[in-house]
């Protein structure tokens, strides 16, 4: 099933499970090349799969294993929620942070990704570095 046939919610699902091997080559082809990508403060807006990269692969370097666990999904055409646990299994520890992830799918490809969460929730529990 090529992605633009896929519903948008299949979209969003899928990416988050690429996700979580951090397979950014395979997940980042899920996304348009003018998607947004928005956090809390500190980190703000990025747009592009380089900017979702950029981000995301060092926040994951001292990760060991993830999982993003999809507790509830609502999908309304193109807009997608998705509420989840992350689950980061460090070194040491696994830490995990309530997340409520907001997409927007359109011919297949992810060109909205807003993730809610509190961050000094996973910061308070982060490797410094």
């Amino acid at each position: 099933m090529s992605a633009s046939s896929q519903s948008p919610a299949d979209v969003a699902r899928q990416f988050m499970k690429l996700m979580e091997p951090l397979d950014y080559d395979a997940a980042l082809k899920l996304v348009s090349s003018k998607v947004e990508y928005v956090n809390p403060p500190p980190i703000g807006t990025v747009r592009g799969p380089a900017g979702i990269r950029a981000v995301l692969e060092p926040f994951f370097a001292p990760t060991l294993e993830n999982e993003f666990k999809i507790v509830r999904a609502s999908a309304s055409g193109p807009v997608v929620f998705l509420e989840r646990v992350d689950r980061h299994r460090l070194a040491d520890k696994w830490v995990e942070l309530p997340v409520t992830g907001v997409f927007e799918v359109h011919d297949g490809l992810i060109t909205y990704w807003r993730d809610y969460f509190d961050a000094a929730t996973i910061m308070s529990q982060w490797p410094r570095g």
